[in-house]
């Protein structure tokens, strides 16, 4: 295997230049991508591996460093046992929302790896396809946001909250259950062939600090402390406890824009940061002013122990232009 740069990277190791991918950079913001998909459902579309495959490589034509997997968070928690629908205006919805200690004898908490099969494959295809040439991504969701989806509640974290508050026993084993779940699914698909993986809590910067500790840091330190063997990153979106991000137990800590990229390092010299161009100049921007905001990132990065990815994910309404821009800026073009 060639020791990619991105890997080299995310090891603090000294680099050429830093590595350059984006979240959400196989989406419908690339025509390509939607030409693949054309139309097909969403959970439909991840389990044909061929499609997905093509989906997934589809960013390999404008020059990133790295190749996430297609999935979705969701996809661990329907291998559980609770199937999912993507509903327009309410992103990822169970067929039956957990709700009582029933429900949540339900979800197998080990579920067999041939539940997410289509992953695997994914990964294996992907894999041979690029024949080495870039190192692969796998990623999971981190316990406190797969629950929201699970409960029905998503990004609604007053909802959550009350759920939690009513029905503590439930939540607590919720949480419990897909940290185990979760641990198994990463060592998975590190045993096939992840070169990274990223642990994305998307909701849980929304969370006071007692409600972090409890739903979320806990269970990410559970989960990186026992899937080892590859380089981890940390994502919580726009997460204000940066203190508690970097106790973790992550190689790679990913930046929104609360935080100052040059300050991070400066604090904890022993980390390697992700990040931090912000998302909306891709979408609203010139080529030139995203071209000033990556350069702007490379400079606060430092050129080492820094990966250079945005706050959060790819709009769907970012210009192609605007992505080629990103990636060449990152790259010193």
């Amino acid at each position: 295997m060639p020791d990619h740069l991105l890997v080299r990277a995310a090891r603090g190791e000294a680099v050429e230049r830093p590595p350059v991918w984006a979240m959400r950079q196989a989406g419908r913001w690339d025509p390509e991508f939607r030409r693949i998909r054309a139309g097909q459902d969403f959970y439909a579309f991840n389990e044909d591996v061929d499609r997905a495959a093509q989906a997934t490589l589809c960013p390999r034509r404008f020059g990133v460093d790295a190749i996430i997997l297609f999935y979705d968070i969701t996809t661990l928690p329907y291998a559980m046992g609770l199937p999912f629908a993507l509903k327009t205006g309410a992103g990822p919805t169970p067929d039956r929302p957990v709700r009582t200690p029933d429900d949540l004898k339900r979800l197998n908490p080990e579920p067999h790896p041939d539940s997410y099969g289509y992953i695997r494959a994914l990964l294996k295809k992907v894999k041979a396809e690029l024949g080495g040439a870039l190192p692969v991504i796998a990623f999971a969701g981190a316990p406190f946001t797969v629950a929201t989806y699970c409960i029905g509640t998503g990004k609604d974290v007053a909802a959550t909250r009350r759920f939690a508050a009513e029905n503590p026993a439930v939540w607590d084993g919720l949480l419990d259950r897909l940290s185990v779940a979760t641990v198994g699914f990463l060592k998975t698909l590190i045993a096939d062939g992840a070169d990274v993986y990223q642990l994305f809590d998307s909701w849980a910067g929304m969370l006071d600090a007692a409600e972090y500790e409890a739903w979320a840091q806990a269970h990410h330190a559970r989960i990186l402390a026992a899937a080892t063997g590859v380089p981890r990153v940390l994502f919580v979106k726009e997460g204000p406890y940066l203190d508690r991000m970097a106790s973790a137990g992550a190689e790679v800590v990913s930046l929104g824009r609360r935080h100052d990229l040059a300050a991070a390092r400066r604090a904890y010299p022993q980390l390697v940061f992700q990040g931090n161009v912000p998302e909306h100049v891709l979408r609203t921007g010139t080529p030139a002013d995203v071209e000033a905001a990556v350069r702007e990132c490379v400079a606060a990065g430092g050129g080492t122990r820094h990966i250079v990815n945005l706050n959060h994910g790819v709009d769907k309404s970012t210009p192609v232009e605007n992505f080629e821009a990103y990636i060449r800026a990152a790259k010193g073009g």
